[in-house]
């Protein structure tokens, strides 16, 4: 009987051993200028229950295929979580998006669709992580796209400070914040209380595991050093082809083929010089156009040309263009190939009307990401910080999300 138990036991434990961590799915050549977002422009959805999530992209095969979408909710470490689907949704998935219709008056063709939940079919009943999945007719997954749905449980208040570390007092911007639970009873906050640093919506430098260093009262304070650092990099390059025939101060000159051509001016290396602001949207991007009412679907598509000089520095590893674009994946659609006959970095991107946010990043050969090693890095740098505050108590199902904080940089103390 003992032996029967231990094994229903461990079958009931073998789903979460083996669970795997949902990373976010790129999306083919032919799917482009996906936008998520929430009720502000970030194109990162951060939403209460009840906000609605908006999502928008293109195919550029402009062939009016069907495509589905399925609701995946996960814990904390992004693995799914033990809920069944009637427990964090009301209605039903596995949906297939009925807002879509081609272009018009555009040298590129292509279906666009979009989709905002809630809808008629499914509502999103608990907090926490989430994933939304893309599949197309033959139920081959398509993208994927993180998002998180929290309650207004808890008060979380931060601010950005200089690095007291004297190798990068220059270099690093510190997180530093606190959780005022005065309204919601945490008894254990070591075991029960989870954070997550993002900065600028970037998961792969996202900081996790970050105890309260101690506790004021009702108030969890983080005020870590090294802990909750991040290098500052620098501010992003942007240009803007809203107007199809109008060069910006980014764009050299514009050539027409068999789509527009916009051929940026040679971008430099700014680590070694004085850090210079200038706003940006911190890697994020905004479809727009002046040709045009309906912007989804009158935007026209354009081959980009991006060029940078090749310096020693970059040996002779991979360069990539890097932006929320195209969700800051490396693929040889964005890796630049070096031209002999001038001496550049250069790479051609096909991508919507609009105003977009790049920068350069070196793959090494040992695989290591280097985000900075063009643009460098300054502690002045104008970053945006979220802050995830996660809940669980013992016994509980699922990783929820109690209340979410931001700091920006752009007020940075010593």
């Amino acid at each position: 009987m003992r032996q029967n138990l231990q094994q229903i036991f461990f079958l009931l434990l073998m789903p979460s051993l083996f669970a795997q961590v949902q990373e976010e799915v790129n999306a083919p050549e032919n799917i482009k200028s996906i936008i998520f977002r929430g009720p502000t422009e970030d194109q990162f959805p951060v939403v209460q229950i009840g906000e609605s999530i908006y999502l928008e992209f293109d195919d550029i095969l402009a062939n009016e295929q069907d495509y589905y979408y399925k609701i995946v909710h996960c814990d904390y470490d992004w693995t799914p979580s033990s809920l069944l689907k009637s427990q964090y949704l009301s209605g039903v998935d596995n949906q297939r998006i009925i807002d879509y219709g081609n272009s018009y008056n555009t040298l590129q063709p292509y279906s666009n669709y979009r989709l905002t939940i809630p809808n008629d079919n499914v509502t999103l009943r608990v907090s926490g992580n989430y994933l939304i999945e893309i599949y197309n007719d033959s139920y081959e997954l398509q993208f994927s796209r993180r998002f998180v749905v929290y309650t207004d449980a808890v008060r979380v208040g931060g601010t950005v400070k200089r690095s007291r570390d004297f190798n990068f007092l220059n270099e690093k911007q510190v997180v530093q914040f606190s959780i005022n639970a005065a309204n919601f009873q945490v008894v254990n906050p070591k075991k029960e209380v989870k954070v997550a640093i993002l900065q600028n919506h970037y998961w792969p430098t996202a900081i996790f595991d970050v105890p309260p260093q101690f506790t004021l009262g009702e108030e969890l304070v983080y005020k870590y050093d090294q802990e909750t650092s991040f290098f500052g990099g620098n501010e992003y390059f942007n240009f803007d082809t809203k107007d199809l025939r109008a060069p910006t101060a980014a764009i050299s000159h514009i050539e027409l083929r068999d789509i527009y051509n916009h051929f940026l001016f040679s971008d430099r290396y700014r680590f070694g010089e004085p850090y210079t602001y200038f706003p940006d949207i911190n890697g994020d991007f905004v479809v727009r156009t002046l040709q045009g009412e309906d912007i989804s679907r009158e935007a026209e598509y354009t081959n980009v040309h991006f060029s940078l000089p090749y310096d020693d520095r970059l040996g002779l590893d991979e360069v990539f263009v890097f932006g929320k674009f195209n969700n800051y994946v490396l693929t040889n659609v964005n890796r630049m190939t070096y031209n002999e006959d001038n001496g550049m970095m250069e790479a051609t991107i096909k991508m919507k009307q609009g105003f977009y946010n790049y920068k350069y990043v070196v793959k090494r050969e040992n695989g290591d990401i280097e985000l900075n090693t063009v643009g460098g890095n300054f502690h002045f740098t104008e970053n945006n910080y979220l802050i995830l505050v996660y809940y669980r108590n013992f016994g509980d199902l699922y990783d929820s999300i109690i209340g979410v904080g931001s700091a920006n940089s752009r007020n940075i103390s010593n």
